[in-house]
């Protein structure tokens, strides 16, 4: 299908000091413009903006490798993971303790909706996206401190999809005012309580309350869709699960900084074309399937048939 001799480990690993990684951005920004959206929730078509997840992953894997490059530290890759199309659009490479608020103010852009955790609940940051016309849905810390303003009346919609209250608010304190300069909406969402798992042990953590607060200032859409929103958080996680345990971005090909930037973008391009042939996100199938045919277990027309019938599906 590609033309194209195996390329040995050896040369991978040579061309983090041969080719630079900056080129392959382009690539990037003209798939990415060819995407169309995947079937999701008609209710998303209404947003004021290209929904974004937003998050970042350590590889602590690399830790050994990677920690002769970036001042020995882990590495941590900022993520902008667009949930309609099913593919990431921004991986940033930074050394691991580095601020993922201060990484993203420094990569806003215009016209988002940007979904994020509580690790990015910043006044300063939210301030930043309604100041570069873009819009956000950010869950807050429990103990988080606003006045009310107005309580807003909850639809028939709104109770049955668990919202508890919506109220325009004053977030924070009055010495909070000069960061954050306009009125946001609070919205209470129940959830299931759960405890947390801590790191590689499995073990609990504190339980989760039986409600989750979202601040936003999308302030004309249906709390229930603001919710939904949120719940697209989930999808970078299930992309980070996807680039380490399938794509086998966990393993390093480069020790350089550049090399390992190379080795993100071509994850980035891999989902990429992925989703333009097959209509669908990338699947842990597709992969094997791609798999089988660059090692020869699997012909042309065995992988043009698998991919033919992911496009069946989407039609």
């Amino acid at each position: 299908m590609l033309a194209v001799s195996p390329t040995s480990l050896g040369s991978f690993s040579e061309a983090g000091s041969v080719f630079d990684a900056e080129l392959l951005k382009p690539i990037i920004r003209e798939l990415g413009s060819q995407l169309k959206p995947l079937d999701h929730d008609s209710r998303l078509d209404d947003l004021p903006g290209i929904l974004t997840a937003v998050d970042g992953t350590e590889l602590s894997a690399l830790a050994k490798l990677a920690g002769r490059m970036i001042e020995g530290r882990d590495i941590k890759l900022h993520t902008h993971f667009e949930p309609l199309t099913g593919v990431p659009v921004d991986m940033d490479l930074t050394a691991a303790g580095d601020s993922e608020i201060e990484n993203l103010l420094r990569h806003l852009l215009p016209g988002r909706v940007y979904v994020k955790d509580r690790g990015y609940a910043c006044f300063r940051l939210f301030q930043g996206i309604v100041d570069i016309r873009s819009h956000f849905v950010c869950r807050l810390r429990d103990n988080s401190v606003y006045d009310v303003i107005e309580e807003r009346p909850l639809s028939a919609q709104d109770i049955a999809a668990g919202i508890i209250s919506d109220q325009v608010v004053w977030l924070g304190g009055p010495d909070k005012r000069a960061e954050l300069r306009q009125p946001l909406r609070v919205i209470k969402i129940k959830c299931q309580p759960h405890r947390k798992r801590s790191g590689h042990t499995g073990r609990g953590g504190p339980e989760q309350g039986e409600w989750l607060l979202i601040a936003t200032n999308l302030m004309d859409l249906p709390a229930e869709v603001v919710g939904l929103v949120f719940r697209q958080r989930w999808t970078v996680e299930l992309f980070f699960r996807f680039f380490k345990h399938i794509l086998g971005c966990r393993h390093l090909l480069s020790h350089r900084a550049n090399g390992i930037e190379i080795q993100v973008y071509m994850a980035i391009i891999v989902c990429m074309l992925i989703a333009l042939w097959t209509g669908k996100k990338p699947t842990l199938r597709t992969m094997e399937m791609l798999r089988f045919y660059f090692i020869g277990w699997a012909d042309v027309d065995e992988l043009e048939a698998h991919i033919a019938g992911l496009q069946k599906t989407v039609e």
